[in-house]
């Protein structure tokens, strides 16, 4: 396996940089992809010989580092606003392509099943969320509190994380009670017996699509396409739906 994984919370873009090698295609990540990535990545270098890293962390905290020029190939992210930002800005080579629709979940430590009218209760005093403003998760999340009509009486409980990354982080180290996370991070074989969890109702919150692009200052463009590509073939929608994504038809 050549693919690293490097987790982006508030690195600097000269340390993003640094890490910059022009044989390796980067591919800067959404933190809910995480996982599926990982998997994705290694059946593609089973068929490719192309060396990967993955820099992961919110969309919209990509999206800057994007516009400030880090070396990245491709961008995978948790919406098409970011990717469709990006594009407008002439930053791309390709239009915006939806390749996954995501899912939340609800997941807590607890050995009880987590809901949402737990939330209004003393028995939760924390919950995580990543910030909305940067990721897309984390609109949603604020979308379903308010479809509940029950976000001003929890909202001064809500504790933001960068990313689904940090969300997860806070939630395993009980830094929090419960938190909104991606349900394929939580579905996960790896994660699924931690703790309790539950899928939110997809009518909860607006659709999450996904989309990707390949970035115009990609050093490696050719890889990038072979990537891109792969990204959106058979194999690939096999993984995104065992990590509970729904894809769409070809």
């Amino acid at each position: 396996m050549k693919f690293r994984l490097l987790i982006l919370i508030s690195l600097p873009l000269a340390l993003i940089t640094s890490c910059s090698n022009e044989n390796t295609l980067h591919i800067a990540t959404s933190a809910n992809m995480q996982f599926a990535m990982i998997e994705i990545v290694s059946e593609f270098e089973k068929e490719n010989d192309i060396k990967t890293e993955l820099i992961v962390s919110s969309s919209g905290k990509l999206t800057s580092q994007i516009e400030q020029g880090a070396p990245f190939d491709i961008f995978v992210a948790a919406n098409t606003k970011y990717p469709a930002y990006l594009d407008s800005m002439g930053l791309t080579t390709s239009a915006p392509r939806v390749y996954a629709y995501g899912k939340l979940g609800l997941w807590m430590l607890k050995e009880f099943p987590p809901t949402l009218a737990l939330l209004t209760t003393d028995t939760i005093q924390k919950i995580a969320i990543a910030n909305p403003k940067t990721a897309p998760y984390g609109k949603a999340s604020i979308e379903v509190l308010k479809h509940y009509h029950i976000y001003e009486q929890v909202k001064h409980k809500l504790v933001f994380g960068e990313s689904i990354s940090q969300v997860n982080q806070f939630i395993t180290t009980g830094s929090v009670d419960i938190g909104f996370t991606a349900y394929s991070i939580v579905s996960n074989t790896k994660m699924k017996t931690i703790g309790k969890w539950t899928s939110i109702n997809l009518n909860d919150h607006g659709e999450i699509l996904q989309a990707a692009v390949i970035l115009k200052e990609s050093t490696n463009p050719e890889k990038a396409k072979v990537f891109y590509n792969f990204l959106f073939s058979e194999r690939a929608r096999e993984i995104l739906n065992k990590y509970g994504y729904l894809t769409p038809e070809e």
